[in-house]
Parts: C-alpha cells; sequence; structure tokens
C-alpha cells in the first residue's frame, strides 16, 4: 500500500483535475449509457457545468438540490457546484413528493434539477418560492449551449460543500452539513486503505445521495480510475454490469449482497473483481463465508460509519475468516475511541459508545441546533484531534488487539436493507390517514433485509381500513420505508409514565418472528 498522503485538504471540486495532472487525461473516468468521458473530458463537463451554475445561481453558498436517477448531470454535480461556490443537496432518487419537499423547504434550494416525471410529480407550494426546477437533460444543454467553463476554485476546504439528508429515530430527515475539507479527506482515506489505483473500475450501485455511495465517486476519480453508475431492476443487473465493464471494486449493503450471492455468477463476471466493501448494516458469519467462496480473489472489507462522520472502521482484509463479526478498527483520519457510561475510555471488552473525532466529522445539522447539540459534542479528553466529535449512540467493545465488535444501538432507529428510517416518520405518515389512532413502527429482525418495518396501529380496524392504510402508506411513503407487516390492535400498551410502551411492543414482536 502506498505511503498515506498527509491530511490536507483541498477544494472538492479539483477531484476533477487530479488524473489529468498525473497523465492519466485519456482514461476512462465515466461510463455511461451514451459513452464513455475519459478524465480530460470529465475535466471538461464539470468546467462547463460549473460555469452554467453560477450564472443561474450567482449567489455564493447557495443550495443547488439534484433529485434525479444516476446520469451524467448527477455524478457531476457534486464537483460542480462546489466548482461554482454552491452546496449540493442530492435528495434520494427512491423518495416521494412529500419527502422531497420536505429537503427542498428545509434547505431553501435557489436551484432544482431532476427527471421529468419526478418534477412533474410536485404540488404547487413543494418548491420554496424563489426555486427555479429545470430537468437534467435541459440542464446539461443549456450549460453546453452557454460556453462558460469555470477554473478550479480557490474554495476554502472548510467552506460548506454538501447538505446529505439523513433520517433519525424521531422526526423528519436531517441535513447533515460537509465541508469540502470532509469530502475530500474521505475520498484520500477510503483511496488508500482500498489500495485504489488508476486501472480501478468501480461499479456504482448504492444511491448518490448517500455518504457511501458518493463516496464511490470521489474515492475512485482521486484514485485516477473509472465509474460505471447503475440503477439495476434485478440483482442479475449488478452480475451483467460487472461482466460488461470488468469491474474490479463493488460496493454493496448486507441484503444485496445476500441477493448476490444467490446468483450464478459467470466467471467472466467475477474474475476481476479485486474488492468487495459492505457497509450500511454487519454482515453475518454465513454470508461472510458465502462471499469469500464465491469471490475467493478478492478482498473483502466490512466497514461501519454514519452520515454525521463519513465513515469510522474497516475491518483488515487479511482478519475476515479469523474475525468475520468485527467492526475492525479506525480508518485513515478517524479517531475511534469507546467511551463507558462513566465517560472514561472503556476497558478492553468493556461495552462503551462508539465516538468519532477528527477532520471527518460533519459540521453538524443544518439549521438545527438542538439536534446538533445532541450528538455532535466536545471530544472525549483522550482524544488527540479534540475539537467536535460525534457521539454515535451505538454501543461497541473492544478486544485486547484492538478490534471493534457492534453491541447495539441506544436510539430507536431502525436499518433496513441499508437505509436508516425514522420511525416516527413512518408512524406520522399513518395518523395523518385519519384511518387509525395511534401508530408504532419498529424494526425487527430479518435475514435479508437486516431488519423488517413492522407497524403496529391502534384503530378500528374494520375491513375498509385495512384495506385501505397499506394503499395510502404506499403513495407517501418510499418503498423502503413500506412496513413489511401491519399489526392492528384495539389497545397499545402503556409503561408507567402513560406514554406507548414501544419496549413491550419490540419484545413482543422479537418473540414472535423469532420462532
Amino acid at each position: 500500500m502506498p505511503q498515506l498522503p498527509e491530511p490536507t485538504p483541498f477544494p472538492l471540486d479539483h477531484l476533477a483535475e487530479l488524473a489529468v495532472a498525473a497523465g492519466h487525461g485519456a482514461r476512462p473516468a465515466l461510463a455511461l449509457r451514451e459513452g464513455t468521458l475519459n478524465h480530460n473530458q470529465l475535466r471538461q463537463r464539470v468546467a462547463m457545468l460549473a460555469g452554467w451554475l453560477a450564472t443561474m445561481v450567482p449567489e455564493p453558498g447557495a443550495r443547488v438540490a439534484s433529485w434525479a436517477a444516476k446520469g451524467e448531470l448527477t455524478c457531476l454535480l457534486p464537483l460542480a457546484a462546489a466548482r461554482a461556490g454552491l452546496v449540493h443537496v442530492p435528495v434520494n432518487p427512491l423518495l416521494k413528493r412529500a419527502q422531497a419537499a420536505h429537503i427542498l423547504g428545509d434547505c431553501g434550494a435557489k436551484l432544482l434539477i431532476g427527471t421529468g416525471s419526478r418534477l412533474a410529480s410536485l404540488e404547487p407550494g413543494d418548491v420554496p418560492a424563489g426555486c427555479a426546477a429545470i430537468g437534467e437533460a435541459e440542464a446539461l444543454a443549456a450549460a453546453e449551449a452557454a460556453g462558460r467553463a469555470l477554473g478550479p476554485s480557490q474554495a476554502d476546504p472548510h467552506a460548506l460543500a454538501a447538505i446529505l439528508y439523513t433520517s433519525g429515530s424521531t422526526g423528519r430527515p436531517k441535513g447533515v452539513v460537509l465541508s469540502h475539507a470532509n469530502m475530500w479527506l474521505g475520498a484520500v482515506s477510503v483511496a488508500h486503505y482500498l489500495g485504489l489505483a488508476e486501472d480501478d473500475v468501480t461499479l456504482a450501485v448504492l444511491p448518490l445521495s448517500f455518504d457511501y455511495g458518493q463516496n464511490q465517486l470521489f474515492s475512485t476519480w482521486f484514485a485516477g480510475g473509472c465509474v460505471v453508475p447503475l440503477d439495476f431492476l434485478f440483482p442479475k443487473d449488478v452480475a451483467k454490469a460487472c461482466e460488461r465493464h470488468g469491474v474490479t471494486t463493488l460496493a454493496a449493503v448486507p441484503p444485496l449482497w445476500v441477493q448476490l450471492t444467490e446468483l450464478d455468477w459467470p466467471a467472466e463476471a467475477r474474475a476481476p473483481l479485486r474488492r468487495l466493501t459492505n457497509s450500511g448494516g454487519a454482515l453475518t458469519v454465513d454470508l461472510v463465508r458465502s462471499l469469500r467462496t464465491m469471490f475467493p480473489e478478492a478482498r473483502l472489507f466490512p466497514m461501519y460509519g454514519l452520515t454525521e462522520a463519513f465513515r469510522s472502521t474497516f475491518l483488515d482484509p487479511m482478519l475476515v475468516d479469523l474475525h468475520p463479526t468485527s467492526m475492525g478498527k479506525a480508518i485513515p483520519f478517524a479517531e475511534i475511541l469507546v467511551i463507558n457510561d462513566a465517560g472514561a475510555v472503556a476497558a478492553d471488552g468493556e461495552e462503551g459508545e462508539l465516538v468519532h473525532c477528527g477532520p471527518l466529522v460533519a459540521q453538524g445539522y443544518w439549521q438545527d441546533p438542538e439536534r446538533t447539540a445532541e450528538r455532535f459534542k466536545p471530544a472525549p479528553a483522550a482524544s488527540t484531534y479534540g475539537g467536535m466529535a460525534v457521539w454515535s449512540g451505538d454501543r461497541v467493545r473492544r478486544d485486547a488487539d484492538g478490534l471493534l465488535y457492534f453491541a447495539g444501538r441506544r436510539d430507536a432507529m431502525i436499518k433496513s436493507a441499508g437505509n436508516r428510517i425514522s420511525p416516527q416518520e413512518i408512524e406520522d405518515v399513518a395518523v395523518a390517514t385519519g384511518l387509525v389512532a395511534e401508530a408504532v413502527a419498529l424494526g425487527v429482525s430479518d435475514a435479508r433485509l437486516g431488519q423488517a418495518v413492522h407497524l403496529v396501529v391502534r384503530g378500528a380496524g374494520d375491513e375498509a381500513a385495512r384495506a385501505d392504510l397499506p394503499k395510502r402508506l404506499q403513495r407517501d411513503l418510499p418503498n423502503f420505508m413500506q412496513p413489511q407487516h401491519i399489526h392492528w390492535r384495539p389497545s397499545l400498551p402503556l409503561n408507567p409514565n402513560g406514554k406507548i410502551d414501544r419496549t413491550a411492543l419490540q419484545a413482543e414482536l422479537n418473540k414472535e418472528y423469532a420462532a
């Protein structure tokens, strides 16, 4: 592995310049359906899009949102917006109108670029006053026609560059504020520990609205490699793309890995793979064994992270067979501490909260000082970096060799198919239908999803309501938030404080579905 560069951040848009400066300009950088851009062309297209954005939105620091499937625009916009002095807000294309409207309003977007069908779904009042909405094809054509190219920016690396919206355990999605430095150093760190190089081909199957998905672009381009963005309908599409493009790097979440291990992979698809990476949930021992059997030549990187701190840990592939359930150790530029309930560094084997310190820590939540104060707190006294740290809420243990193991979560957030889901968001939508009086959303262990969403509701439960509720939820919630099971109850249990006893409901469902 080459020596790790110094943790010196640069403006994010400089990622478009690195491969050209290193003499790799003619190498492929972005493989699209309509053709492949090399690094020279990537650099030119970023400059052109940035020039148009600066004309459309001249206010420095203004928010530019994208709501579209993977393509040229969604891949280039993070760098182009940064070059234009703007803040990129990628909206998950799986979200429905109501969630997208919340994000647009919360961030105060001045420009929305999206797929025509998504823009057409918006209703009056969904787009903030003064925000223009334009189709992605129209935006690219307008940028090309304008012919204005911006050179590399001189932005302060610590200035705001992006807001990524993520669900918490309560309420609507909150915007995680990221600087140029956060994302630049994340790219350097991942490219280093994965050992990415200029001849690597990364298949980007994860949503670019996730930090894990977006980093596939940044780390690959930092190394001078090529990204193949893919929105797939069926798992077999992933295997076909690996064969077609000679993919060397494949990132996924556990439920997708389960589906991929059930496929009959042709040798031509498996042979080029050099590394497999996992985050968004822990791999089971059986899944690790399946992946190691199917892809014996590929190095397997189990990883752990959270948007507020980008990535925290990875497990050295050399240790995967011996420690398949470990989260590993801190990634480069991250300092990971385990803090016990007394506020001290936990002893080996003692459970504590995972605390993430260092330059990968985000800047807080967008215009939300209350929730920022809950998660972003001063670093423990034992921290080398000091400053603000992310107190994750995740409980872990560290063994005598320094390897970390996940013990559980402190809050009620549901993690299903790699998505972090707010129970309250589901509950609010259910109650808003008028079909139920109360609702509780819970995550129940599921072999394929990690956790399946179960919704326990109190209501009349007549035949019409039971038939209508799933339809209303399907209309108002994205697919990954849909309950797998809806449980109708005449009453819900209460705790001594008179609140719904979520713990009792959770225990009841865990017992029922463990059988």
